[in-house]
């Protein structure tokens, strides 16, 4: 069984930042207030979806400087029934993520 934790406020803060870039209301894409983490947090990944959600495409990407100077891939996803699917966050080098990123440390390419 999946474990699942209350969204912290980082993260709902980010996500919220990534749908405004968009032009998105929260309306249309609801944040989860439960989440599943991937690889134990590691990375930041979360899962904001259902057990049996289907990825159907990225939303937005944007890029990210962790403080070792490796580069993150952030990425917003939806599912097959346009829901937010996963944050998923992809550091570089594969290391642990060292600090979360704000709104402000994004880079949009």
């Amino acid at each position: 069984m999946i474990e699942r934790r209350n969204i912290r406020d980082n993260e709902h803060t980010l996500i919220a930042f990534l749908l405004a870039q968009l032009g998105v209301l929260e309306t249309e894409y609801p944040i989860s207030t439960q989440v599943y983490e991937y690889e134990g947090g590691k990375m930041g990944s979360i899962s904001l979806g259902e057990d049996d959600a289907t990825y159907d495409s990225d939303l937005i990407q944007v890029e990210y400087i962790d403080t070792d100077q490796t580069p993150v891939v952030i990425t917003l996803t939806k599912d097959t029934n346009n829901r937010l699917l996963d944050l998923d966050f992809w550091k570089t080098d594969f290391s642990k993520l060292i600090e979360y990123p704000r709104p402000a440390d994004l880079i949009f390419s």
